[in-house]
């Protein structure tokens, strides 16, 4: 999946913006599905970048568990990879920036009766927004910590997980919590952080067979699609009126809005 997410992340984009005009690259949105396709999408943009990048990841739970944490009877390098892990193997190889990424919208249980789980997790870097903290700062609360925490210019790859949001809305996931959020409210964070710099992006762990008659949670996962789509294309109409504007400013002429 690696050389897939490669071979779509180097081609040459049909549009650009001023973001990237002297570099162009795509930007990759995947939808599923089991989270651990997060950790070949990274591979490919620490590539496709040069680096490592932000990882802005809503989830109720860590995913930073370290492999031990998820025992098989089959111990092997390839169990130690799994939907819990797949972030720990990805800070492990250097594919996450270290003190620019966050979760929002955790209510996980911990594996154990000690902080283990929240020590690996700060050795990973991350900023750690509780689904609760939305109750004493709204959205735009959550917004703000984001915003601070990775800035508009960091490349940023953004993972949703399904089960951020309330089962009792979204029962069609794998691993549920009660307590969640609504899916107007993850809307309204995901729309007022159009100006973060994301250049991949995926939504999972929608499981069709769990969900509602109404499909309500493969409904919220194409709304969350395209509010993603929408943004990318705001964030680049934005950059491209400053742009323009600095032009306009450079030859004395005053813009015509209409």
């Amino acid at each position: 999946m690696s050389e897939a997410f490669l071979e779509l992340g180097s081609r040459t984009p049909a549009l650009s913006t001023s973001d990237d005009e002297d570099d162009p690259k795509p930007k990759l949105l995947t939808l599923g599905g089991d989270h651990s396709i997060a950790l070949p999408a990274l591979r490919a943009l620490n590539r496709i970048h040069g680096g490592p990048v932000a990882v802005l990841h809503f989830d109720a739970h860590l995913d930073t568990w370290h492999p031990s944490k998820y025992p098989s009877p089959w111990e092997s390098k390839q169990s130690d990879f799994n939907h819990g892990s797949m972030f720990w193997v990805a800070s492990n190889e250097g594919l996450i920036l270290n003190g620019s990424s966050a979760h929002a919208g955790l209510r996980t249980r911990l594996s154990g009766d000690d902080w283990d789980d929240y020590i690996d997790d700060d050795r990973q870097g991350f900023l750690r927004i509780s689904s609760d903290d939305i109750d004493d700062l709204g959205t735009r609360g959550m917004i703000d910590m984001i915003l601070e925490r990775i800035g508009t210019e960091t490349p940023t790859y953004l993972s949703i997980d399904i089960d951020v949001i309330d089962p009792g809305l979204c029962p069609g996931t794998g691993t549920p919590e009660p307590g969640g959020w609504t899916s107007r409210e993850l809307i309204r964070i995901i729309r007022g952080l159009e100006s973060l710099n994301v250049v991949g992006a995926d939504i999972v762990e929608v499981a069709p067979a769990y969900d509602g008659g109404g499909e309500q949670t493969a409904l919220t996962a194409a709304q969350l699609a395209f509010e993603i789509l929408t943004s990318w294309v705001g964030r680049g109409m934005s950059r491209e009126g400053k742009h323009e504007r600095a032009k306009v400013g450079n030859i004395g002429r005053k813009r015509d809005e209409l």
